[in-house]
């Protein structure tokens, strides 16, 4: 039996919301531009449209694939010929909304092929979607469409389900095939992801993304940990969202309470591009939430 969201339409707004900041990202990431001052932009744009970001605005570049934010303090501004993820979230009370694009600084032309191969690997993937229908074609569909354009699809990172207040809620849509027997249920949440590269495929730790999220309520002993809590929840969250110097003081002293998120690299340094959306799983296929304008 089918099992929407209560609130779809929450759903919807944000990803319009989280769309119409993607969107925002990408014409703002120009050469000479601040990374923080364009990542700022983004999360003023959700919170103005009356949502809030679901985690910070990722600004990734070049053989960094996922997982960077600006620090309060970042002054590096973006290069012509940079290639930059944004990858953008918003939430409605929980309702979560994800999705990503990529765009060359400058409008160089060097790296177009990657750029629309991840395009299209997101395109076929979500052509592929089935209420019922196994997650290992998409996974097929992603990886044979970036394969075609002479790339890698990223082997270990994955598109995901979505549950209110959980960004990854437990089910991964790979980008390569004979990694998942799953299946898709009709009216789940879930986020299409294709990332291509012109490297090995893999990616590997690299380090601390500025972005931490708390593993579960901390509980309340420590008010200013409890108003964080109740902010962020279980969402991802940085430091440049944090104001006063009290609350900065007690997460500093909290660290066995917060997952923290390091810069995912690509592991033979290799470019990499990413696309994403949101997508409702309707009775006929892939609803895309995310389109945007």
């Amino acid at each position: 039996m089918a099992r929407y969201p209560d609130d779809l339409e929450h759903w919807r707004e944000a990803s319009r919301i989280a769309a119409k900041a993607r969107e925002l990202g990408l014409r703002l990431t120009v050469p000479g531009a601040l990374r923080r001052d364009v990542a700022e932009a983004i999360e003023a744009s959700i919170r103005a449209d009356g949502a809030q970001p679901s985690f910070p605005a990722n600004l990734s570049r070049n053989d960094e694939a996922a997982h960077y934010t600006p620090d309060p303090d970042d002054t590096v501004t973006f290069v012509s010929g940079d290639l930059v993820k944004v990858d953008v979230g918003a939430h409605l009370d929980g309702a979560i909304a994800d999705t990503a694009d990529t765009v060359e600084v400058g409008g160089t032309h060097r790296h177009e092929n990657l750029v629309r191969a991840a395009r299209e690997g997101l395109r076929a993937g979500i052509a592929a979607v089935r209420p019922g229908g196994p997650v290992d074609d998409v996974s097929r569909a992603i990886a044979t469409a970036i394969r075609a354009r002479g790339l890698k699809p990223m082997e270990n990172l994955t598109g995901h389900s979505i549950e209110r207040y959980l960004l990854h809620a437990g089910k991964s849509i790979p980008n390569v095939p004979g990694m998942s027997d799953a299946t898709f249920e009709e009216g789940e949440i879930i986020a299409i992801e294709p990332f291509a590269t012109n490297g090995v495929g893999m990616i590997e730790n690299g380090p601390f993304g500025n972005i931490v999220r708390f593993r579960s309520d901390p509980g309340p002993s420590d008010p200013r940990l409890a108003g964080l809590y109740y902010r962020f929840r279980t969402l991802p969250f940085t430091l440049r969202w944090v104001g006063t110097p009290e609350e900065r003081k007690a997460l500093a002293g909290a660290r066995r309470q917060l997952q923290t998120y390091p810069v995912f690299v690509e592991r033979g340094r290799g470019l990499v591009a990413q696309a994403e959306h949101t997508i409702l799983v309707g009775p006929s296929g892939a609803e895309v939430l995310s389109a945007g304008p």
